[in-house]
């Protein structure tokens, strides 16, 4: 994977190994013009980490390039093909509103998909305008930059372009394209489409992609389980949803539409469409006003990962052995590990966001009751662990703080610290860096992008600029941990981006 060393003014450097893919995987085309560009936003130290120029793409050029009006030179569009189970439901889908402008190289010598969403239609869009509205599309740019924040593993913004353009909706609303930078496009959706519509040839040539790509390290370990390369690629996709998965439950995020063709293989968050964070703990939480059921409710999210998982192993099985029922052993085995890992993972960030070192036995059962209580009295999750972090109850959870019952817990969480040999100074700092002090609230979220589709950035400039240091406990910040007011309403989201 070698690309052009030649970098232009603005330091766009393109490789384009996915387009050298078999062809079935992918349509070549260019975005769909629009009449009046101007740039929204611009994350500047995204740019600067890529290698690219924020003052020059500032400028016109900028504006042309992140709606698609001007390629920047060495990109090569092209729309992905991709399947996806939608709500346990089988579809042929594909980049519907999106192209793969090309994979930019940085100056660090890593590699990042750019790909404009909202660049107009596809052969793959069902019949859909291939646009995207200014308020999910800033929407996105925020939640992916919270993330980032966060910590965890995710897609983020780059730009976002406003294009002069009314779409139509249930309304008319102002018209845009989002710079999403990835690690990959590659889905366990684009596993799937190979799967069913591609040959056993060409379903290799894109494990052997993906692996060169996001697993360079499988030669190696491959060496342990007789060469099988593909028995790797699907034990390091499952051990990072697995990781993944749990720092979301740890932040009280819900993705809101874990469809297999929204798994990223490597290992990001990706499609940040109905998503919101948790206000008050309840793992039946659901903010997509589509998922009716509650199938991608935040309690479930680890048991569809896990669904999601076994679809990508049935995908796999024609590499993993020739034999088929041997093949279906060996996936089951290594879908096995997924619970166990998970279950690690969280329990490990549990005890983080307690301050607890060291593993003792009675941890799961003290992270239960905790989280019991919470749901009993209706407590803010993140302002929970942000209380005990400071030992300040905040809000609504003085109500839970001053219950005979938390009182026993205390005591029970004291007692457990006691026995670790860390300070607690240690303990502290710990929790410190386990418990944010903010998340990107839902009604703060809602309210920048009500100002900025009005044209007053500053609301999303100033809550963007809280959730880049999202553990730093200041004044300001407090502020912007207050949960909302009650409301009659629940809250909801929609799948708009």
């Amino acid at each position: 994977m070698s690309g052009n060393d030649e970098r232009p003014l603005t330091g766009w450097r393109f490789d384009n190994s996915y387009a050298r893919l078999p062809a079935f995987l992918y349509t070549k085309q260019g975005p769909t013009p629009v009449s009046a560009p101007k740039l929204v936003v611009l994350n500047e130290p995204l740019a600067a980490s890529l290698g690219l120029n924020a003052e020059l793409l500032r400028g016109e050029e900028g504006s042309e390039i992140f709606v698609g009006n001007r390629i920047p030179e060495g990109a090569e569009p092209l729309a992905q093909a991709y399947a996806g189970h939608q709500f346990g439901h089988f579809n042929r889908l594909g980049d519907g509103r999106a192209l793969l402008l090309g994979e930019q190289l940085t100056p660090s010598g890593e590699r990042f998909d750019i790909q404009l969403k909202g660049s107009g239609a596809t052969p793959y869009s069902r019949r859909g305008d291939g646009r995207a509205a200014l308020g999910p599309m800033l929407r996105e740019y925020i939640i992916s930059e919270a993330m980032h924040g966060l910590g965890i593993p995710t897609t983020r913004s780059l730009a976002v372009a406003s294009t002069g353009e009314t779409i139509y909706r249930e309304t008319e609303l102002p018209g845009a394209v989002l710079t999403r930078v990835a690690a990959s496009h590659i889905r366990v959706g684009t596993f799937q489409f190979a799967a069913q519509w591609g040959t056993e040839d060409e379903l290799r040539t894109l494990a052997d992609y993906t692996l060169e790509r996001h697993y360079p390290e499988a030669s190696a370990l491959a060496e342990a389980d007789n060469n099988n390369r593909y028995l790797v690629l699907l034990r390091e996709v499952i051990a990072r949803q697995a990781a993944l998965i749990a720092q979301w439950q740890l932040v009280g995020f819900i993705h809101g539409v874990m469809n297999t063709d929204n798994i990223a293989i490597s290992g990001e968050t990706i499609d940040y469409g109905p998503c919101a964070f948790m206000d008050v703990y309840d793992p039946a939480t659901v903010f997509s006003s589509i998922d009716t059921n509650g199938r991608y409710a935040f309690g479930n999210q680890p048991n569809i990962g896990a669904w999601d998982l076994a679809r990508f192993a049935e995908a796999l099985l024609p590499l993993l052995h020739e034999d088929e029922a041997r093949a279906i052993e060996l996936a089951q085995e290594e879908l096995a590990e997924f619970a166990r890992l998970f279950n690690r993972h969280w329990l490990n960030g549990m005890r983080a966001k307690l301050g607890l070192f060291g593993e003792e036995p009675e941890d799961a059962a003290l992270v239960d009751t905790l989280l019991d209580l919470m749901k009993q009295h209706g407590a803010d999750y993140t302002n929970t662990f942000l209380a005990l972090t400071y030992d300040t109850p905040i809000g609504q959870e003085a109500s839970l703080f001053s219950t005979p019952t938390f009182a026993d817990w205390r005591q029970l969480w004291q007692t457990r610290q006691s026995k670790q040999p860390q300070s607690k100074a240690e303990s502290e700092r710990l929790m410190r860096s386990s418990n944010p002090v903010v998340i990107p609230r839902n009604h703060r979220v809602e309210a920048s992008l009500e100002a900025a589709v009005h044209g007053d950035l500053g609301v999303m400039e100033s809550l963007l600029d809280i959730l880049a240091n999202p553990y730093e406990l200041t004044p300001e910040r407090l502020e912007y941990a207050a949960p909302p007011g009650s409301s009659s309403r629940p809250y909801r989201t929609f799948c708009g981006t």
